[in-house]
């Protein structure tokens, strides 16, 4: 409602003694001038500018037969003050107008500005007058004056010997005698006997007291604390014609304020809290409405410790009160008790190091106009004045501050509630919370900004109506949207007073004192009144609201003395020729528009309905023709008393029972808001006229209405929408409420399912009570939020030194800025409906917003609310409602992750409770692994760890890392390595807790890499799993899986985590699945090499080379090889390629692409040092100088990365050579048969993985894939250098030749390098056929430690060779038989289905 905005101002008092400080402001009616009482000063103050206009200063003499200014009070019409002091007199002061110079302070424009022409009213709008105060009259009551009230005509005095004087503004009592407070009798309420008992003792008189002109009575707090309301029973004012009323439960009253627009009084209380009271109509007795009071919960320290309620004001709309302490502070209250903002906490109460401050001391404040400022009279800790020197004590004298406010249109224009956007209206400036994200800038920057930005914007409003505006627009961000109110418009206009925005949120209006204009968002310009006359000729009355692109207003026309309702168009000029005037019988003090209709609440209480359209005649006007009049007369007391009238299609049947569909979307019913009682008044459909409906269209306006209902008590807001959404019924034919600190209601409609027939004695809506901790200032119906607003606070006081600046504003106060904030309130609603056993409407309703991106959300809020609320309630709940939310939550898709979510949030204890609901974490973790949902399932296996014995955990876990494995869920599959790890570790009664499955990876978070020399932080962070890349790729580790777990090497754990990735990759080699091999041992860090040494004869075999060729090709998406032709129509048909004859074509790309390949000289070199030297086949790739060479086996296990860019494959001067036509098609012939370079990249890695492991096999095939003699050659030397597997080199010429025959009859693109590579292969079939006697191949040739070859290799590891296997790996290698038979089934040419492998593991 009202938010603090930045710092308070102080204004400077001129100030003589000490002595002469201000105690005291009263601003009067209209809140123009403020009065400010020292002890014998009065001064005038103007508002708009805050100056200084007059003071009177008592002489001595007569000051001291007077004694000091106590309390001022201002005549109604502002020409009197009357000033009470402490010995008894009134002292009555003129105001009268200087008649030298008309004005005091007067701006002053340059020459030819538009403001100097001769503007009607302009000099009194901009200038402070020039006042003389004079002392006309002196009366003595010879009693102290407790408190001064002006009533109408009369000043009503209160002295302290228990008397009420009734005196006239003239200084005359006009023969009235004084009433004895002791006569007036008081009682409960006004039913009960007639003389009630007397107040009874002779001391009792009135501390403080109010008039309330919409109760006619008086609020009063006596001096020994009980309170009351003292009546006039007739129209005469004397003893005999007063009765009172009180309450029986206050006796602790320090002081009172009336609002007069909710008939409330609230009593401040010594202790600390306020009680708000009300008057029954029927009884006339005085009802308990709310409490405002500091809570324990929010306050610890201080809720108690306030002291008396020393002040309470209610602001001049009548929608907060403002309340001070003895002990200090301020705080802001809705009118129904929510709280907005407090003083005694946060950055109010403390220093940004943690000190406290001193609360502030107030002594008086009044509101400024409209309720933008509040004047305040503080008076800080007095104590330290008297110990510090002189200069000191002047900067701490109590002064005048000034807060400023920034509030809600809803205050003044309650007709926005139909709107879904918030708007603020500050004293010069509007908050909006729509537009995109980047029209949103502060004021300042918002000139800057506009050039360049308009077309963007047109474009984005062009399309976009209110659906599609969407959440992102409404949500987005924190930052308001600010538009500074034109200062052409203030100048003359100021304060202004409502405003509106329309729709979609592109145009706002504003009104100040007179006139109006309006501001478009689109082009960022406002629209003023060309003629001036016309602006000062109309003061708009009952606020003003948006009609597409009209303005609808009602107002006052001066000259005319006649009231009347305007349309305007916003795209003609502002100009009263291009208004349509409808003139009105009585003074409009509220309008809002529903649809294509206009309704007006009058002073003389009654409503009238009024339709308006575009007119056809292709004039820009619109009409307004008056539809219906319906008098309210009987049922409002005053009308002030009304603070919102509305027109909706809201009513009690839901639509569904109506005749007629189309029905439920008419202007069904009137909601007004009878001073916070919400009254409904329905069409009457009872009659015969819903028979004719056909026969006349305008009929079925013009229903009569049935007598009003009381919906609600203790309404502040009301929201409905007029838009229909078969899909959301629920949420768009409710209506929603605001009712202060009781929090918010939501009278819902019930619909019964598919349509049946409704049961009779069920209700149609119902009202359901909900509390939410923002205070709401729209409600989004489809999304199901509230927004709302929340002032935050900024501490500055650290750039000023402690002692320099101990009365600095900006020391004293926070700097305060409004945020925009939102909360979802569907949890509640569903649970209210769930308590009431409406679970079926809870699911229409759930079903309706599934599909919100918050929903999961909405779910988990609901179960952990109600889980907190019975889990730790200390009494047995009878009917518990956790089961029931745990039934409704199961019917959702979403039930698992919202149960996990929901215990990982709450603490242990309240597990079992929640799981004897929800069901055994058993059950559910084995249901997320069969719908997939494997960190779901991870989170489950939490709760299981802390809930049952390491044996059932580690099953379960077997269960989850054996899946994740499959899915390739690398992330996963470290977490539960960690976890088995810990399990094994830990097996003791109390289980060690686990780091959540969702976590990132940290670097160290791996502890089976702890003894490694090459940590896995890069391939484990920042890279998506399923991506093979090259940098994880280098990053992988080879060192020896011997001292993997050296740290406990005797733990069974590991062994049966090892046996585990070994069966996997087994599995994967069988079904040729190289590239997930790939992934696999570089995200897990597996010793691939080690593994594949000993699996050399059994699974790392090649069985079918043909199939493992296609698989390859599939996997790493490298196309197979074609032959170039003059035109080659189509390069791959059918997996099939052309044939042509272009051998020669590819003999000669061989040389230019030499960089790949490697030179005869490398070869040589390889041939001499073994197969540890791999340098040979994997020469750079990049000749731009960066070190990305992918090196021999050391480089590989040092963690070197490589940059992942698009590398040259041809050299950077290899541009400037002249290329012949033919050349650069062999060029681009052969960059069309390589695959990805990414690809490319695994390929030679996993060749360099297979060569060093010796599975020469593999090796050729991959050759092959790449097209490489050299890597043939290679492999090649290394057979002859070294005794191999006799086995193995029968397996490679068999596949070879296989390849060969595959390759002339399917793909005749091999043959080019088929035959290139003929004479290795025959130089392959002569050794093969020389080996009689196969020998077994020895694996220390591979297994020499790469410490010989590379010296830098010796500080950064610790490891042994390649060979040493770990204790584990023999025995489980040797558990798991081969089959031979196996190489009939890789035969098969289809691509193996999961789960066609077979072994056995003890």
């Amino acid at each position: 409602m009202y938010f603090l905005s930045g710092w308070p101002k102080r204004l400077l008092c001129p100030l003589g003694r000490p002595a002469e400080a201000p105690f005291h402001v009263q601003s009067d009616p209209q809140r123009t001038f403020l009065a400010v009482l020292a002890r014998a000063r009065l001064s005038i103050w103007y508002s708009r500018p805050s100056v200084l206009i007059v003071t009177y200063k008592e002489p001595e003499k007569s000051s001291s037969q007077f004694g000091s200014y106590k309390q001022a009070e201002w005549r109604p019409d502002s020409t009197m003050i009357a000033v009470s002091t402490a010995n008894g007199y009134i002292l009555f002061f003129h105001i009268t107008l200087s008649r030298g110079d008309k004005y005091l302070y007067e701006p002053v424009y340059p020459k030819g500005s538009p403001q100097m022409k001769g503007i009607p009213h302009f000099k009194e709008e901009q200038c402070a007058p020039a006042l003389n105060l004079e002392m006309r009259k002196i009366l003595d009551l010879q009693a102290p004056i407790m408190s001064l009230q002006s009533v109408l005509e009369d000043l009503l005095v209160a002295t302290s010997d228990g008397l009420l004087h009734l005196i006239h503004w003239e200084g005359m009592t006009n023969g009235r005698k004084a009433i004895n407070l002791c006569t007036v009798p008081f009682s409960v309420d006004l039913q009960s006997s007639r003389a009630g008992s007397f107040l009874g003792f002779a001391d009792v008189h009135i501390r403080d007291m109010e008039y309330c002109a919409t109760l006619d009575g008086f609020a009063v707090v006596f001096n020994d604390g009980k309170v009351g309301f003292i009546t006039p029973v007739s129209s005469r004012f004397t003893a005999e014609q007063l009765h009172g009323v009180w309450p029986q439960d206050v006796v602790d009253g320090t002081c009172v304020a009336v609002n007069n627009k909710y008939r409330l009084m609230a009593f401040g209380c010594a202790s600390g809290s306020v009680q708000v009271y009300t008057i029954d109509n029927t009884t006339g007795a005085m009802l308990l409405s709310h409490k405002l009071e500091l809570t324990a919960k929010q306050y610890p320290d201080i809720w108690n410790k306030t002291g008396a309620v020393k002040l309470v004001r209610w602001s001049p709309d009548n929608s907060v009160v403002i309340v001070t302490w003895e002990y200090g502070g301020l705080s802001l209250w809705s009118v129904f008790g929510a709280q907005l903002i407090c003083t005694l906490g946060g950055d109010f109460a403390y220093r940004s190091d943690g000190t406290k401050k001193d609360p502030l001391k107030i002594n008086s404040m009044s509101w400024g106009a409209e309720g933008y400022h509040l004047w305040v009279i503080s008076g800080f800790a007095s104590q330290n004045t008297e110990n510090e020197c002189d200069s000191k004590s002047i900067v701490k004298q109590p002064g005048i501050l000034l807060f400023q406010f920034i509030k809600s249109v809803l205050t003044v224009n309650p007709c926005m509630s139909n709107q879904e956007q918030v708007l603020l209206q500050g004293e010069d400036r509007l908050y909006l919370n729509c537009g995109e994200a980047s029209q949103t800038q502060n004021p300042r920057s918002s000139s800057a900004h506009s050039e360049h930005r308009p077309s963007r914007e047109k474009s984005l409003f062009a399309e976009g109506s209110l659906e599609t505006q969407g959440l992102s627009t409404l949500l987005g961000h924190r930052h308001w949207h600010v538009v500074q109110i034109s200062s052409t418009y203030l100048e003359s206009n100021w304060p202004i007073r409502f405003s509106a925005i329309d729709k979609l949120g592109q145009n706002i209006a504003v009104v100040g004192k007179f006139g109006f204009a309006h501001y478009s968002l689109l082009t960022k310009k406002w629209k003023l009144f060309g003629n001036i006359t016309q602006e000062q000729n109309m003061i708009v009355t009952g606020g003003l609201a948006w009609w597409n692109d009209f303005i609808v207003l009602a107002c006052y026309n001066i000259s005319d003395r006649q009231e009347e309702l305007r349309v305007y168009l916003r795209t003609s000029n502002l100009d009263n020729a291009f208004a349509h005037v409808t003139k009105a019988q009585a003074e409009t003090l509220l309008l809002s528009v529903f649809r294509d209709m206009v309704i007006v609440f009058r002073a003389d209480c009654s409503i009238c309905l009024y339709s308006i359209e575009r007119k056809s005649d292709g004039s820009n006007t619109a009409g307004i023709q008056v539809l219906q009049e319906v008098s309210m007369s009987r049922y409002i007391p005053h009308p002030f008393l009304v603070v919102s009238v509305t027109l909706t299609s809201v009513s009690t049947e839901n639509g569904i029972t109506l005749k007629m569909p189309q029905q439920a979307r008419d202007a069904e019913s009137i909601m007004l808001n009878l001073a916070g009682q919400l009254i409904m008044m329905q069409r009457d459909r009872s009659g015969p006229q819903i028979r004719e409906k056909d026969s006349n269209p305008n009929q079925r306006k013009l229903l009569p209405f049935c007598p009003p209902v009381v919906l609600a008590q203790s309404v502040e807001n009301v929201w409905t929408t007029c838009r229909a959404n078969k899909q959301k019924r629920h949420l768009l034919e409710a209506l929603w409420l605001s009712c202060g600190g009781a929090g918010m209601k939501v009278w819902l409609p019930l619909f019964p399912r598919d349509h049946r027939k409704p049961h009779s004695f069920l209700s149609q809506r119902i009202m359901l009570p909900f509390h939410i901790n923002i205070y709401p200032l729209a409600v989004l119906f489809e999304d199901a939020l509230v927004l709302g607003a929340v002032n935050d606070t900024l501490l500055y006081d650290c750039l000023y030194a402690r002692n320099s600046a101990k009365e600095q504003l900006e020391v004293l106060f926070p700097f305060c800025v409004v945020e925009r904030t939102s909360q979802i309130y569907l949890h509640h609603i569903l649970r209210q409906l769930l308590v009431r056993n409406l679970g079926e409407q809870a699911l229409l309703l759930a079903q309706s917003c599934a599909a919100l991106p918050y929903f999961p959300h909405v779910l988990e809020l609901m179960l952990h609310e109600v889980l907190e609320e019975e889990a730790t309630s200390r009494e047995p709940i009878p009917d518990p409602l956790l089961p029931t939310v745990a039934k409704f939550i199961t019917e959702f898709p979403l039930f698992l992750q919202t149960v996990v979510h929901c215990a990982r949030k709450t603490e242990y204890a309240l597990w079992n409770y929640l799981f004897a609901a929800v069901g055994n974490p058993k059950d559910l973790f084995e249901e997320c692994l069969m719908a997939q949902d494997l960190d779901t399932a991870a989170s489950y296996l939490i709760i299981l760890q802390n809930m049952e014995v390491p044996a059932v955990s580690r099953q379960h876990a077997t269960l989850l890392f054996s899946t994740a494995l499959e899915q390739g869920k690398w992330d996963l599959c470290r977490h539960m390595i960690r976890f088995l790890k810990a399990i094994g570790s830990g097996e003791s009664e109390t289980p060690p807790s686990t780091p959540t499955a969702q976590e990132p990876s940290s670097s160290g978070g791996f502890e089976f890499f702890r003894n490694r020399s090459i940590s896995l932080s890069q391939s484990a962070e920042n890279v998506p799993a399923s991506k093979f890349s090259l940098q994880k790729t280098l990053s992988m580790p080879s060192g020896p899986s011997g001292k993997r777990w050296s740290k406990d090497s005797d733990c069974a754990e590991n062994m049966y985590i090892d046996m585990m990735l070994w069966r996997h990759a087994r599995r994967l080699l069988e079904e040729v699945r190289l590239k997930d091999l790939g992934c696999f041992a570089a995200q897990l860090g597996f010793e691939l090499i080690s593994w594949l040494c000993k699996e050399r004869t059994r699974a790392a075999r090649v069985d079918n080379f043909v199939l493992a060729l296609k698989r390859l090709h599939k996997d790493f998406l490298w196309p197979l090889p074609i032959i170039p032709a003059a035109s080659v129509s189509s390069p791959f048909k059918n997996g099939k390629c052309r044939t042509d004859a272009g051998i020669s074509n590819v003999q000669r790309s061989q040389s230019w692409l030499g960089n790949i390949g490697p030179t005869h000289h490398e070869i040589d070199t390889a041939s001499s040092h073994g197969p540890q030297m791999q340098d040979a086949f994997l020469s750079p790739l990049s000749n731009k100088g960066d070190e990305c060479s992918i090196g021999s086996a050391t480089d590989l296990t040092e963690s070197s990365s490589v940059v992942d860019g698009d590398w040259t494959m041809v050299d950077e001067n290899f541009s400037t050579l002249s290329l012949t036509q033919s050349e650069l098609e062999h060029i681009s012939m052969e960059l069309a048969s390589k695959g990805p370079h990414k690809s490319q990249v695994q390929l030679r890695y996993l060749l360099h993985i297979f060569m060093e492991a010796g599975c020469l096999d593999w090796c050729i095939v991959i050759g092959l894939i790449l097209r490489e003699s050299s890597v043939i050659n290679q492999i090649l030397v290394i057979i002859q250098s070294s005794e191999v597997d006799g086995e193995m080199l029968q397996n490679i010429k068999a596949g070879l030749q296989a390849v060969d025959r595959w390759a002339a009859t399917d793909c005749p693109g091999y043959k080019p390098f088929l035959n290139i590579i003929k004479p290795q292969l025959q130089k392959l079939s002569e050794i093969t056929e020389e080996q009689v006697q196969p020998e077994a191949f020895q694996p220390v040739a591979v297994g020499k430690t790469p410490e010989q070859t590379s010296p830098r290799a010796e500080e950064s590891r610790g490891s042994s060779g390649h060979g040493s296997t770990p204790q584990g790996e023999v025995g489980g290698s040797s558990l798991v038989s081969r089959k031979e038979e196996d190489t009939a089934q890789a035969e098969e040419e289809e691509p193996f289905q999961d789960g066609t492998y077979d072994c056995s593991v003890s």
